[in-house]
């Protein structure tokens, strides 16, 4: 898994903030050295405050893809910081090349996509992450929030296979239990 070295006050803050929050990590974090996270439901901004803090808790790094209209000073040197990548979206090659030849290049990364793409309930999950990771040969790592047990939850590696709307109803139906903050289940 790519870890970063963080100080180990920062990890013990990031501990430390989940605890007190009421909130706990639970599952295995996978020792895969690429791969494409996907965390649902996501469906509030707290959904990035708890998951910031998982990650900086774990010690490990992950990259996201943002607006590049996100990156001005200073706030473009905190998100670069936080392992956020500016995301070309007038780019020819779309978004799902950028992510691909991103992780392709890198020998450690893990890549975040929040399949829903937005924090409101859709009845259709995007499948650009499913895509990414079929192009870049990389698992899929099945990550949750359940905010009735204030749960961040590592869950399970998935192989995508040649079937996407197979692999999609097995990865929704994966995600049935978890409850976001503003909506039930996925």
């Amino acid at each position: 898994m790519p870890r970063v070295k963080p100080s180990r006050f920062f990890r013990w803050l990031g501990r430390n903030f989940l605890r007190l929050s009421g909130w706990r990590v639970v599952g295995q974090v996978p020792d895969v050295p690429r791969l494409v996270m996907i965390v649902a439901p996501h469906s509030s901004n707290w959904d990035g405050v708890w998951g910031m803090a998982t990650k900086i808790a774990l010690g490990f790094e992950v990259k996201v893809l943002a607006k590049s209209s996100l990156f001005w000073w200073p706030l473009s040197l905190l998100l670069h910081k936080l392992g956020v990548i500016p995301l070309d979206r007038s780019s020819p090659q779309g978004t799902v090349r950028q992510a691909v030849d991103a992780i392709r290049r890198a020998d450690k990364m893990w890549f975040v996509v929040t399949p829903e793409g937005t924090r409101s309930r859709v009845d259709k999950w995007k499948t650009g992450f499913w895509k990414i990771a079929r192009a870049a040969e990389v698992p899929i790592f099945m990550c949750y929030f359940h905010y009735p047990e204030k749960i961040v939850g590592m869950g399970e590696l998935f192989y995508p296979t040649d079937d996407l709307e197979a692999d999609m109803a097995r990865i929704r139906e994966y995600y049935r239990p978890w409850m976001g903050k503003t909506r039930g289940t996925v």
